[in-house]
């Protein structure tokens, strides 16, 4: 599984790349927090698989990292995803090396 750091993703936000970026969070931790995205809590990943775009970097994040790989490597594998990419500790990581502003809960 591709992971990316939270300094190099915050450098592809500041450079005005091109990506999608994915909350799968439930929507009561997005009101806590949130680097924005698209709200897909993790349990509605798998059925909401044509909403992740398949041409370009696709982030996607949770609070620490782990639901966010999980939903990575079900995507890879049932529907054949390459271009995603986990961030690495989520928000958690985030808010502790890059904008301490972000509320952690």
């Amino acid at each position: 599984m591709k992971e990316i750091t939270v300094e190099e993703f915050d450098a592809l936000r500041k450079s005005g790349g091109n990506f999608q970026l994915i909350d799968v969070r439930e929507p009561y931790e997005r009101e806590i927090a949130s680097l924005g995205g698209e709200l897909i809590p993790l349990a509605e990943i798998m059925d909401n698989a044509d909403k992740v775009l398949r041409d370009k970097k696709v982030v996607v994040y949770c609070r620490s990292g782990k639901r966010s790989a999980s939903a990575v490597q079900a995507l890879e594998q049932l529907h054949g995803f390459e271009n995603l990419y986990n961030l690495e500790g989520g928000i958690l990581a985030y808010a502790d090396r890059i904008d301490s502003s972000i509320t952690k809960y």
